[in-house]
């Protein structure tokens, strides 16, 4: 079997299903352990910042005891419902082939054809706005992961603040010189640090449960907050204020999209276990200790009570315990990042950009610089900009809550058109995890204009990026097949010429890059009208995105011999794959094709897009498209073609 590393610097064993096999206890724990450092990370940090928003001065509520029971109660059964029942439940029984991540749901989505109820107009319509809602949520996550490392770090070093006043000036530009540091130092890959990441989460969740707890102890009415009537009393006596507190408890469930992203680096049941036995006991331990420190000091606590949890010198310690959690949480966000972007790459959603590999052993290990970067001037502008984890919490519960309202929607139609639910059976599951979304956007919603606009906005121009090359994309296809000539049809041309001495025929092999299985490709019929020559053996070779995560290595190319020295290749990588034309050329020797990919001459196409045509786009669409097209990274660099072997053919073509 195939092995792969994990985000956490685990060497894996990929199963036919691509999730990590689990031979027996050790590798149960060890799995388990890698969990806590890039599942976790994000909301294990989460007690920096939520109940702190919960109780802000601008939300009207104080903390009495019927308040911090009723806050408190909805803390526990957000988490409880929406982490430990949709998700690990629910939602973690959608993967494909094994992966999971909004990109791998919407894969499911599209292969809903293949149920006969999937089928006709209505199916297809339903797909589309699915397929719509599904980019748009991924969209999101990449507006979600540059708040990420910002207020996470923030958070973090706002508990020098606690410590004194004199700090507070100089919290700002810590947190942009720890976020400098951590995207400069991506470019080195992740496997190195990553093999910590799960022994320090699981010395920051030990930390948070030991603060709570004598604070639990001494204060045990809090436990009472698990009877949801203090929930429902908390909204019956607030009202309007009380129902708006849902924007702040939104806060403790950040991250619940990674336990789903991640199931294919660790696998449910290690996914599971790490919940039960680590993160979920320690965050209620410290949530509760934060809502009994209220209770004890009421409107003392001015600051944070995550940080008040600490007195004297334990404070400075847990400051830099708090730094390394967020540091992780962040890296585990930008790990994500470069993942989605590829996965968008490979499904068509996004022009192709620079991927590095940072590992030989690990194909999961990634570096996108344009993605580091971009998150890297987004999150500094961000930290800089609205200077405080409070300004950002507005920020970030939009973007986590409508990611989990379009997975919802993305769960319901996978029940329905692929397990093949009956309705009484998906619709309520489907309508109860609907009630949570719906009540924390709303909530959400009146923090539009106190930076919610940032994440909606950011992905919306995302969307409209990945809507629109996907688009044109489909559409310059439309026109290539429109007017191809069948291959057959060429090939026969070929021999007749090659017979009557009229097309001379060079020694060496010419490797025709080509989209179109069962055309011909337009730079070939270029080349053969320009220099009217061919070389000896001509292989056309396709590359297909299959709507799988990784295709098996004896799935992975098929070779035909069409006659006169004409060869198809038609290579398939999954959605989190980067190709490799040389090295599958290498293997086509198994299938009765020798070629020395080293020697070979590659010839690709290099449209020049016009944006003057008639195809069904909008004009500003169309000229966006044509930059997109123009600033995308070569061909011959994204699928490892040797650059000095190389022969690109241009046309201009009309969009």
């Amino acid at each position: 079997m195939p092995e792969r590393e994990s985000h956490s610097g685990a060497t894996l064993v990929s199963s036919p299903s691509h999730a990590p096999v689990v031979r027996g206890w050790k590798d149960l724990a060890r799995l388990s352990l890698g969990a806590l450092g890039v599942v976790y990370g994000d909301i294990g940090t989460s007690p920096l910042y939520a109940l702190k928003e919960c109780f802000a001065p601008g939300h009207g509520v104080e903390p009495t005891l019927d308040n911090v029971l009723g806050v408190l109660s909805l803390v526990f059964w957000a988490l409880t419902m929406v982490v430990a029942v949709k998700y690990l439940v629910f939602v973690l029984r959608a993967d494909n082939h094994g992966e999971g991540g909004i990109l791998s749901l919407l894969a499911l989505v599209t292969d809903q054809g293949s149920n006969p109820k999937g089928r006709g107009e209505t199916g297809a319509r339903r797909r589309s706005m699915l397929i719509l809602l599904g980019v748009f949520g991924a969209a999101l996550l990449l507006a979600e992961g540059m708040i990420t490392p910002a207020i996470s770090v923030l958070g973090a070093l706002e508990g020098l603040e606690v410590a004194t006043p004199l700090f507070r000036p100089v919290v700002v530009p810590l947190a942009v010189g720890i976020l400098l540091a951590l995207f400069y130092f991506q470019r080195r890959g992740t496997a190195g640090v990553g093999a910590v990441f799960g022994p320090a989460m699981l010395v920051w969740f030990v930390a948070i449960a030991a603060a709570g707890l004598p604070k639990v102890v001494a204060h045990p009415q809090v436990l009472a907050a698990i009877n949801p009537v203090h929930g429902l009393r908390f909204f019956l006596a607030n009202g309007v204020h009380g129902f708006l507190i849902l924007g702040a408890v939104v806060l403790c469930i950040t991250g619940a999209e990674a336990l789903y992203a991640d199931l294919g680096h660790f696998g449910k049941r290690p996914i599971r276990l790490a919940w039960f036995c680590v993160p979920f006991p320690a965050l209620l331990l410290n949530y509760f200790g934060q809502g009994s420190l209220l209770l004890a000091r009421g409107s003392e606590v001015r600051d944070n009570p995550f940080f008040e949890l600490y007195s004297g010198w334990a404070l400075y310690p847990m400051v830099v315990i708090a730094t390394v959690a967020a540091v992780i949480a962040s890296q585990a966000l930008i790990s994500g990042a470069y993942s989605l972007m590829q996965q968008a790459i490979q499904l068509g959603f996004w022009p192709r950009l620079t991927i590095v590999h940072t590992s030989r052993e690990a194909s999961g290990q990634i570096y996108l610089p344009e993605v580091n970067w971009a998150l890297m001037v987004a999150c500094i502008a961000l930290t800089v900009g609205f200077r405080g984890s409070s300004a950002l919490a507005a920020a970030y519960g939009i973007a986590v809550v409508s990611t989990m309202l379009i997975s919802t929607l993305l769960l319901y139609s996978v029940a329905r058109h692929l397990w093949r639910w009956p309705i009484w059976q998906a619709l309520p599951l489907a309508l109860l995890f609907l009630t949570f979304d719906v009540m924390f956007l709303s909530a959400n919603v009146v923090k539009f204009a106190h930076g919610g606009w940032v994440p909606i906005v950011t992905g919306l121009a995302l969307f409209t990026v990945m809507t629109t090359w996907k688009r044109g994309r489909h559409l310059l296809q439309e026109q290539f097949s429109a007017s191809k000539l069948p291959i057959e049809v060429f090939i026969a041309d070929v021999g007749r010429r090659s017979a009557q001495g009229k097309l001379p025929r060079v020694p060496g092999t010419a490797v025709v890059m080509t989209s179109q299985l069962d055309g011909t490709p337009p730079v070939l019929l270029h080349h053969f009208k320009h220099n009217k020559v061919l070389h000896e053996k001509v292989i056309l070779m396709t590359l297909v995105t299959e709507g799988i995560p990784e295709v098996a290595a004896a799935e992975r190319f098929d070779v035909r011999e069409l006659g006169e020295g004409f060869w198809e290749v038609v290579a398939r990588y999954g959605f989190m794959e980067t190709p490799n034309v040389p090295k599958v050329l290498g293997r086509c020797a198994e299938r009765g094709l020798r070629v020395e990919a080293s020697k070979a001459s590659y010839f690709l196409g290099r449209e020049t897009i016009l944006p003057t045509g008639r195809a069904r786009l909008a004009g500003w669409r169309k000229r966006l498209f044509v930059y997109l097209a123009r600033n995308a990274r070569p061909a011959n660099a994204f699928f490892r073609i040797p650059s000095n072997r190389v022969v690109e053919l241009g046309a201009q073509v009309e969009l």
